[in-house]
Order: structure tokens, then sequence, then C-alpha cells
């Protein structure tokens, strides 16, 4: 037993020498100082992006094109995330289709204004602005949906629960600029 405790005095008397404590002292004040620049990365690295890309969300303009009844329907699904400032999703019926040209984003209901999609297109101001198109499945023609396929910055949605995902995207992977 005396052996043990003699070999263990022997290391901690090796790791008590002063070169290890200087050593061990660089490396502790390396780890803090990694460990602080990582935090300070992320901050002014991932959180200004985050926050541009909060308030262009926050502030970006949704046209909603369909009747009254879907207008609520489309609308509940997009202001139940609390991604998108209430006041900037707007319903558009059919016989107002001329304010669209300041909506950043339209959000078409093809039950109620298929028979338009060429003039909503026609209407757009860039084809920087996203169309996204609400559908039931195989409720588009083909002819139609080629037409639509071949267009830029254009979605078809067939289901409810994919809506707000292809918005967020439709409006993420577009620009807009800041005021």
């Amino acid at each position: 037993m005396e052996e043990v405790t003699a070999g263990y005095k022997l290391v901690a008397e090796f790791f008590n020498h002063s070169l290890f404590a200087i050593f061990g002292g660089i490396g502790s004040i390396l780890v803090v100082l990694g460990f602080a620049y990582k935090v300070i990365s992320i901050f002014f690295g991932v959180m200004p992006l985050a926050i541009r890309l909060g308030y262009g969300l926050w502030k970006r303009k949704i046209a909603v094109i369909s009747d009254a009844e879907n207008f609520a329907k489309l609308s509940h699904a997009l202001k139940s995330s609390k991604l998108f400032n209430e006041k900037n999703i707007a319903h558009v019926p059919l016989s107002t289709l001329e304010s669209l040209s300041v909506a950043n984003l339209y959000l078409v209901d093809w039950d109620t204004a298929g028979g338009s999609i060429e003039e909503i297109f026609q209407r757009r101001a860039s084809s920087q602005i996203p169309i996204v198109i609400v559908a039931r499945p195989a409720s588009i023609p083909h002819d139609v949906m080629n037409s639509i396929a071949n267009r830029p910055n254009t979605v078809v949605v067939n289901f409810l629960g994919r809506l707000l995902n292809d918005v967020l995207t439709s409006l993420m992977t577009t620009s807009y600029d800041a005021k």
C-alpha cells in the first residue's frame, strides 16, 4: 500500500512542476478565448441574418386572390403561423386585380381564379414576385400546368399543410428591397 501512495506522490510531484502549470494556464486561456470567439462569431454572423430574414418576412405583403370563403381559410393558415403581419395579408377579389402591384407574393386560389391565371401572370410587376397557386390535386389541366411549370418563381400547392412551407420558401428565395 505504501508503494502505491509513494507512486502517487511521485506522479503528483512530477506534474506539480511549474512548466505544467504554465502550459495548463496557457491551454485554459486558449480554450476560453476560442469559446468566446465562437460565441461572438455566431452572434455577429448568424443573428443579423436571422433578424433581416425575420423583418423581411414580417414586412412582405401577400395578396390572396380568391373568394371570401377561401380567403378566410388561406389567411388563417398564414396568420396562425405568426410569421407574417396580419395587416400585410390582403384579400384581392378577381374584380380588383389591378391592386396586385403592391404585393410581394401572390397566393392564388385555383378554384376561384384559375380562369384568370394568365391575367395574374401579366399583372405581375416582375418575375421576381412569386406566385403560389393553391389547387386540389389534378384540378389544373395538363396544358395549363405545363405553362405554369415554365414560369419562374411559381409554385403549385396541392395540400394546405404544404402551403406555409412553400410561401416561406418563395419569400426567402426572392429578393426584396430594404427601405
